[in-house]
């Protein structure tokens, strides 16, 4: 993308917000939205559409015992802001909360025991340049499915291609694909037609199984798109 990344940072503990404020400016980013809860949060970002959005998962209350979800922010931001994408910055280091972030629709993960500064904010880069982020100390959900089995047509598409794939396997129709993507329909439209070509099958039905078996997508994954 060209022109100054604009970010919104979710983030409940005040000081560790504020460095992420100084950090972001710093590098010459304007942070035009942040908070602590997730409702106050959304409403801004409903308001000025960052481009990227740093998320904490666990979001604790000065006043209540009640711990909001992250997580839920970043489904909330895939269904009303497609061309928002989220960053999972968290302090939790397990592989099933990292695969949740991702099926909830975030762009990239990074854990705050070992991301340095330089790292997050190249991160939000990529983010905004619409790549994908995940730490070298984990696996991602693809990479998983794919350790200690035989390689597969879908293991030579490129990474556009593979998102490509994962919105077909969960309904996505190529105008919804285009928004989610923040990218034309013509080019959603080259993409699936390479998609037929590499994987050789002849209809998206056949696609959304291929994108099942090699755990790209899964069957629970699919919803409905209005």
């Amino acid at each position: 993308m060209t022109g100054q990344i604009r970010i919104g940072i979710l983030e409940d503990q005040q000081i560790f917000r504020e460095s992420l404020i100084t950090l972001f400016q710093g590098a010459g980013m304007a942070v035009v939205a942040q908070g602590r809860d997730a409702e106050g949060f959304l409403a801004q970002v409903r308001e000025v559409k960052p481009d990227v959005v740093v998320v904490d998962i666990r979001l604790e209350r000065p006043d209540s015992l009640e711990v909001g979800d992250g997580v839920k922010v970043v489904e909330a931001l895939r269904e009303q802001l497609p061309r928002t994408r989220a960053l999972v910055l968290s302090s939790f280091r397990e592989l099933p909360v990292m695969e949740r972030c991702f099926r909830a629709g975030a762009a990239g993960f990074l854990s705050k025991l070992t991301v340095t500064s330089e790292e997050l904010v190249t991160a939000v880069e990529q983010v905004a340049r619409g790549e994908w982020v995940v730490p070298a100390d984990f696996m991602s959900p693809v990479a998983a499915a794919h350790t200690e089995r035989p390689a597969t047509p879908v293991d030579r598409l490129t990474l556009r291609e593979r998102e490509v794939l994962g919105l077909v396997a969960s309904g996505a129709d190529n105008l919804q694909i285009s928004a989610r993507l923040g990218i034309t329909e013509r080019t959603v439209k080259a993409h699936v037609s390479n998609l037929y070509r590499k994987l050789g099958v002849q209809n998206r039905v056949e696609m959304a199984m291929m994108a099942y078996q090699t755990g790209l997508s899964h069957p629970a994954d699919t919803q409905h798109h209005p």
